[in-house]
């Protein structure tokens, strides 16, 4: 990518160049001259309005900017499944010691359901395609909450990432105690593989903020937060492409009829793409 001033001097001489075809194409013996003006202005012309210049850019980011923002920023990731895993104890602790917490949090309907040793899940199996969509747009909203959270301090972000802990331990309880783990952990596997690691880096880039805004250092706290969303918002788009996987894999493939042994086998697979994708591309010497 070209910088600012190179671009600068790009149009101008652009400009200038198709002056001089203007005043070559009006002077019979400046013919030569204006059949070479013309094929460079058409050459130049191609490069700089090239349709497909947006498309590279994507592939790029996704290539090369991405899984090297990923790796400068993982600290704040790996921060984000700390306080997942605080909740996930916490929630863990308190389901165990009270039974009633689950009826609580979860509500009457969906523990019935467990009670009965129903997976609430069989219901989205058939209207696959809308339940896809409904949950590729659940996903987005939770992981735009917690980046947005970064705004406030971060108090939003920890709180998301606190709560989705809370929430998992206390279903995983209620679950057991129906005898439902397998079928449980059988449905999450296939989409959490790509979805947890979403919202994980969703949440690294709300904490990433409330750092910029909270942690200003030699900056002002302008540029600090200035800097820091920029890096942010680069980390939240690497994640929206992994949702809308999830989204498809959680509405086709999760509460299918396949075995258990291969719904776990799709679930390490995705895992061990996403991976090596965040840590081996655009690795240079």
């Amino acid at each position: 990518m070209l910088p600012h001033a190179a671009l600068r001097e790009l149009a101008s001489l652009y400009r200038q160049t198709a002056a001089d075809l203007s005043v070559a194409r009006d002077d019979p013996a400046s013919a030569a001259l204006a059949r070479y003006l013309n094929t460079l202005l058409g050459r130049a012309h191609n490069l700089i309005y090239s349709g497909d210049a947006p498309a590279r850019g994507i592939v790029h980011f996704y290539t090369s900017v991405y899984p090297r923002v990923f790796r400068e920023t993982f600290g704040y990731t790996l921060a984000a499944v700390a306080i997942f895993l605080l909740g996930a104890v916490a929630g863990l602790a308190i389901a165990w010691s009270d039974p009633g917490f689950e009826r609580m949090l979860l509500g009457g309907p969906m523990m019935d359901t467990i009670e009965r040793g129903e997976m609430w899940t069989h219901s989205i199996v058939s209207i696959k395609p809308l339940a896809s969509s409904a949950i590729m747009t659940n996903n987005l909203m939770v992981s735009f909450s917690a980046f947005a959270g970064g705004i406030f301090a971060g108090l939003g972000t920890v709180y998301l990432l606190f709560f989705n802990g809370v929430l998992i331990s206390v279903i995983s309880i209620a679950c057991a105690r129906a005898g439902m783990a397998v079928s449980l952990w059988s449905f999450v596997a296939p989409h959490g593989a790509l979805e947890l690691p979403a919202i994980f880096i969703a949440g690294g880039a709300g904490l990433l903020m409330a750092k910029g805004l909270l942690a200003p250092g030699y900056l002002t706290r302008r540029e600090s937060l200035t800097r820091a969303a920029a890096l942010a918002i680069k980390l939240l788009l690497g994640a929206v492409p992994l949702l809308v996987i999830a989204g498809i894999i959680e509405g086709f493939i999760s509460p299918s009829d396949l075995p258990v042994a291969a719904k776990f086998a799709i679930g390490a697979s995705m895992f061990v793409l996403l991976a090596g994708y965040v840590t081996l591309a655009d690795r240079r010497a």
